[in-house]
């Protein structure tokens, strides 16, 4: 019995399950290439709200907060980005998940769909601060957006905001249930501005395998904090650990794009603000450098600026 219960296991781990997984890995990155129009190094340029109605630094009416929005994404689609994502960042001091309450997604749905108008030839996507992952999936379902990025999805930290617990079961299934599962679900792998003693015996590639093992559509690799790089040696054993998009989501610059390029995307929040600083306005002029930069380097072959 021991023997053939052993033989059954070695056959599902090493025929099945290996083929499953490989087409499935081959179907995520072509969903991401079928949105994103480069292979790698695609730049996506976060919108960061003005707070939205209930929070304390709220001072912005609702169409005061559109209008800005739409400002926003009207100079990354001048300077040619290939993405953008929107969040409730100036929402300080954030909500834990399902605390988040309706006048927040309302708010964050209205203006994503118009932002989605503008910025009609690229894919949008949202975050929902702080881990309110299903509620981003809403809004992207309401607003028509391509993507979504989820913190807390495998494993648990401690964040600011209190302790974080994985959602991947939860929310995948609730993906299927509002059948958004066009919608893209980008995840946070050993996230920034959190405490991940809990996990140290696992690593940030064995994070990102259960990430990919639980149908995440990429993982994003962070530094420690917003503006703060992504440790280069995390982001190569990343891209060499797993078969899905990886995503860098803090720290690049107009300098340091070349290092990061390997990666499928990078979002930028702080470079392209006046000071690099992510509570200033956007600065035209920086997020224009940033893409002559772009593609400047994209004319270089991959290997000539890899990740060593």
């Amino acid at each position: 019995m021991a023997a053939a219960r052993g033989l059954l296991i070695g056959y599902f781990r090493h025929t099945p399950l290996f083929t499953s997984t490989t087409k499935m890995a081959t179907s995520v990155l072509e969903r991401f290439w079928n949105h994103f129009k480069h292979k790698t190094g695609n730049v996506i340029g976060m919108i960061h709200l003005r707070a939205t109605p209930g929070s304390p630094k709220s001072s912005h009416t609702v169409n005061e907060i559109i209008d800005i929005a739409c400002r926003e994404a009207q100079i990354y689609k001048d300077a040619e980005l290939d993405g953008v994502m929107v969040e409730n960042m100036h929402d300080i001091p954030y909500l834990h998940t399902s605390k988040v309450g309706p006048e927040v997604t309302s708010v964050m749905s209205v203006v994503c769909k118009e932002v989605k108008k503008i910025f009609s030839h690229g894919p949008v996507g949202v975050q929902v601060l702080a881990g309110a992952n299903r509620e981003a999936l809403a809004v992207a379902k309401a607003a028509g957006l391509q993507f979504i990025r989820a913190e807390g999805f495998v494993f648990s930290h401690v964040a600011d905001e209190g302790m974080m617990n994985a959602c991947a079961g939860d929310l995948m299934r609730y993906r299927r249930e509002i059948d958004a599962e066009d919608i893209m679900v980008f995840t946070d792998v050993k996230k920034k501005h959190s405490a991940h003693a809990i996990t140290a015996d696992v690593d940030i590639v064995n994070t990102s395998h259960a990430a990919e093992f639980f149908l995440s559509d990429g993982v994003v690799v962070t530094g420690g904090a917003t503006g703060q790089a992504a440790n280069i040696a995390d982001v190569k054993a990343v891209l060499g650990g797993v078969t899905i998009p990886v995503l860098v989501g803090s720290g690049v610059t107009c300098d340091n794009y070349h290092l990061y390029r390997q990666a499928h995307a990078l979002i930028v929040g702080s470079d392209f603000k006046f000071s690099g600083n992510w509570q200033e306005e956007i600065d035209p002029a920086r997020v224009n450098a940033f893409m002559e930069k772009v593609k400047q380097v994209r004319h270089i072959p991959v290997e000539s600026t890899m990740i060593m």
